[in-house]
């Protein structure tokens, strides 16, 4: 199946919503986004639904279980199937976490990578070595932690930016985990923004969290986007152009389609707002 152009605002895919998308009206919906640990080697009507959207619609995987920088092997055997998930779903794009998430088995959790020289060198080489196997770049995305990193020989935009240029790899924006963590540690958002590798971007995210009682805020992409989090997507965009393809993250406490919608067209508007800017300058 031949890679469909991926562009525009997309919505996570999720079996509740299979059948509202099926009736249609989910215009502004210009891909998807799996997470491959929920599809690869299944059957059955899971695949066929699957199949279904993916012969019409541009997608892309998001993978959760890599642990880019953990100390345990990478699991090549299912980079393999991953590969294969892709060729046969025509899928172009793959994403990870810049964390690690698993020991002696998965931890599921996303564990913050020590900022050190050892560790750029460590993560990237295993990037690299996905890279050879899936046969293209990824992307690595800035993750939210509840723990500060450990180490201190350089700041997290710097670490991510190292291991972005030693691995030769894409980066993955995601906006709320700048937001999120700017609010839990006492950093401004804006500023780590503008030091990210944002050049390398080909991928955002966009979410919405949750504020516990003590205000410690919770990356559970299970609420809507909130105003603070929309301006820094503008922000991003001012800085790498409105054709990025950005998906809206909801898995938790899915509303109905119409109104993911609403959310959906809220990314794109942003996009063309930052379309037209370009236009404007050039």
């Amino acid at each position: 199946m031949n890679h469909r152009l991926l562009t525009g605002a997309g919505l996570g895919f999720r079996r509740e919503l299979i059948p509202a998308l099926k009736d249609g009206g989910h215009e502004l919906i210009n891909f998807f986004e799996v997470a491959p640990e929920n599809w690869v080697g299944m059957g059955g009507r899971s695949t066929r639904d699957l199949r279904y959207f993916t012969e019409r619609h541009a997608f892309v995987c998001h993978g959760l279980s890599l642990s880019l920088g953990g100390p345990g092997a990478l699991d090549e055997v299912f980079l393999r199937r991953i590969k294969a998930f892709m060729a046969e779903h025509g899928i172009g794009l793959y994403t990870e976490h810049l964390s690690w998430c698993t020991d002696s088995g998965h931890l599921y959790e996303l564990l913050p990578i020590p900022l050190s020289e050892d560790a750029v060198r460590w993560t990237a080489a295993r990037i690299r070595q996905v890279q050879d196997i899936l046969g293209c770049r990824i992307g690595i995305e800035n993750v939210s932690y509840y723990v500060a990193p450990p180490g201190a020989e350089m700041s997290e935009a710097t670490f991510i930016s190292a291991v972005v240029s030693e691995a030769d790899c894409l980066f993955h924006l995601d906006v709320n985990n700048i937001y999120v963590n700017s609010r839990n540690f006492g950093f401004d958002a804006l500023d780590f923004l503008h030091a990210l590798p944002l050049e390398r971007t080909c991928y955002v995210h966009v979410a919405g969290h949750y504020v516990e009682p003590d205000g410690l805020l919770i990356d559970t992409h299970g609420a809507a986007v909130i105003d603070p989090v929309w301006s820094l997507l503008a922000a991003a965009y001012r800085r790498i152009g409105g054709a990025v393809p950005t998906c809206l993250e909801r898995d938790f406490n899915i509303p109905d389609l119409a109104q993911l919608q609403v959310e959906v067209g809220q990314i794109a508007d942003l996009q063309s707002q930052a379309c037209g800017a370009e236009m404007q300058v050039a």
